[in-house]
C-alpha cells in the first residue's frame, strides 16, 4: 500500500511511525510533515490545507489511502473532495467535522440528541454575553464557536476574568471568524476523560481512555495549549464508564449524524467531564485524534491499525484484526519557552542521540533539521513516551528520559499522569 498522511505534528509523526511497523505498508508521504516523520516516510512539501494539491499527489503517485490528521483540512472538506475523486480517505466529512468546527452545532445536536453536556447559551455579539452573564454565578465558561487551537476557552471565575475574556475575544479580536458566536456553558465539576472511537458511521471499536493536561503549568495553572501530556489507559475510563460513554454518547451521536443525512466516520473524540457518580457529560468533541493524545493511544494498538484505518475508509469496518495492548503509556511534551504566547525558534536540540536505543518513543513536531542539528521550529517542540507494567513506572521512565534532552528555555510539565495515580 501507499499511503499519505496530512499533517504536520507530533500525532502525524506518531502515526507514520506505527504505520511504517506493518508489512502492508510500502511507501509512506507526509504532508508537509517534519523532521520525525521524514525518519518513517517521505516528507511533501504541499500545505495541509490545499486539498487540491493534495489530490493531485494522491492521484500521480496511486496513493491506496490517505490519513487526515490535523482538525483544519476536516473542516474545508478535503476528505469531500477525495471520496468525489474515488479515493479512500480516513476522517470525517465537512458535514460530519462540525462537531468540532462549530461548538455551537455541536450543542445544538447535543441538545436534540438527548446527549449529556452542560446547559448553554448562544451569544452573536458583545453585549448579548454580557447580558447573558449578569445573572450567572461564577464559574462559568465561555467558548469561541469555531477553531481555536485549543485555546477559544474561558473559565470565569470572577470579575477580572470575564474582563480578560472579552478584551480577548472582541478588543483583540484575536479569533477572528472563529468567534462570530460564543458560547455561555455551565460549569461542569468533576475529573477530564478522553475516549475515541474509531467508526465507520455505523459499527466502532474503542481506543483506551486517555487523559489530556490542557494547561502550560503544574497544577492546571496557567493559559491552555494544545496539550502538554497525557497518558493512557487512564485508571478513571472503568469499564462502567465506558459502557455509559457508549450508550449516552458514542451510540446516540452515530444515530444522530446518520439521521441527518451526514454519517460520522473517522475517529469520535468524546472528551468528558466524569462527575462524583461516574456520569459522563461531553465538554466538546473532536474530529480526529488528539495531540498529545495520539501519542499514548495510537502505539498501544497492538495489531490491526492499518487494516482498522483502511476498512474504515472503505465504509465497513473490521474489528477481526483489532487488539489493544495491556500496558500503560505516558507522553510528557517539550515545548518552547513562553508557549504558549511569545517563544522563540531556532534553538538547538541536544540529547536525543542518548535515546535511541532506549525503551522510548520520541515524536517531534515543532523539529526542523538542518544538516546534521536539529532545531525548535514550533510551540510544542516534542513528546517523549514510555511504556509500564503500570503507570508509575510509565511515568517514571518518561521523566527519567525527557531529562536526557535539551534546548535553550525548554520547558516541560512535571505533574503528567499524576491524577492517574490518585
Amino acid at each position: 500500500m501507499n499511503i499519505l498522511v496530512i499533517g504536520s505534528g507530533g500525532r502525524e509523526h506518531t502515526i507514520v511511525w506505527k504505520l511504517n511497523k506493518s508489512n502492508k505498508v510500502d511507501q509512506i508521504y507526509c504532508a508537509p510533515g517534519n523532521a520525525g516523520t521524514g525518519f518513517h516516510g517521505e516528507n511533501i512539501e504541499i500545505s495541509d490545507t490545499d486539498a487540491d494539491g493534495l489530490l493531485q499527489f494522491a492521484k500521480s503517485k496511486d496513493i491506496d489511502l490517505t490519513i487526515v490528521g490535523p482538525e483544519a483540512p476536516l473542516m474545508e472538506g478535503v476528505v469531500d473532495q477525495f471520496e468525489e475523486a474515488g479515493l479512500a480517505i480516513f476522517g470525517p466529512t465537512k458535514a460530519g467535522a462540525q462537531l468540532e468546527g462549530s461548538k455551537v452545532f455541536a450543542k445544538n445536536f447535543m441538545a436534540e440528541n438527548n446527549i449529556p453536556t452542560a446547559d448553554f447559551a448562544v451569544c452573536d455579539n458583545q453585549e448579548q454575553v454580557k447580558k447573558g452573564v449578569e445573572d450567572k454565578k461564577f464559574p462559568y465558561v465561555l467558548k469561541v464557536d469555531g477553531l481555536a487551537a485549543g485555546k477559544g476557552v474561558f473559565i470565569i471565575k470572577n470579575s477580572a476574568d470575564l474582563e480578560h475574556a472579552i478584551k480577548t475575544i472582541y478588543k483583540k479580536n484575536k479569533f477572528g471568524e472563529a468567534a462570530n458566536q460564543v458560547l455561555i456553558e455551565d460549569f461542569q465539576t468533576g475529573e477530564e476523560l478522553s475516549v475515541f472511537a474509531v467508526t465507520d458511521g455505523r459499527d466502532y471499536v474503542v481506543l483506551h481512555p486517555a487523559q489530556d493536561h490542557k494547561q502550560v503549568y503544574d497544577g492546571d495553572k496557567g493559559p491552555n495549549t494544545g496539550g502538554m501530556g497525557a497518558y493512557a489507559p487512564a485508571p478513571l475510563g472503568t469499564p462502567g464508564i465506558i459502557k455509559k460513554t457508549e450508550e449516552q454518547v458514542i451510540k446516540p451521536t452515530l444515530k444522530g449524524m446518520r439521521d441527518r443525512g451526514t454519517p460520522y466516520k473517522g475517529v469520535l473524540y468524546c472528551g468528558l467531564m466524569i462527575d462524583e457518580n461516574g456520569n459522563p457529560s461531553v465538554l466538546e468533541f473532536n474530529a480526529r485524534f488528539g495531540d498529545p493524545e495520539a501519542q499514548v493511544i495510537v502505539p498501544t494498538i497492538e495489531s490491526g491499525f492499518v487494516d482498522l484505518l483502511e476498512s474504515v475508509a472503505q465504509g465497513k469496518l473490521k474489528k477481526n484484526n483489532f487488539k489493544l495492548i495491556d500496558k500503560y503509556a505516558t507522553c510528557v511534551v517539550m515545548a518552547s519557552g513562553g508557549y504558549p504566547v511569545d517563544y522563540e525558534k531556532e534553538k538547538i536540540i541536544t540529547g536525543l542521540d542518548k535515546l535511541e536505543n532506549s525503551e522510548s518513543l520520541i515524536f517531534l513536531a515543532g523539529v526542523r533539521k538542518e544538516n546534521a542539528k536539529f532545531l525548535t521550529n514550533g510551540g510544542r517542540v516534542l513528546s517523549v513516551v514510555c511504556f509500564g507494567d503500570d503507570l508509575k513506572e510509565s511515568i517514571s521512565k518518561t521523566y527519567q528520559n525527557i531529562e536526557k534532552i535539551n534546548f535553550d528555555k525548554a520547558h516541560y510539565r512535571t505533574d503528567i499522569g499524576a491524577k492517574g495515580l490518585k
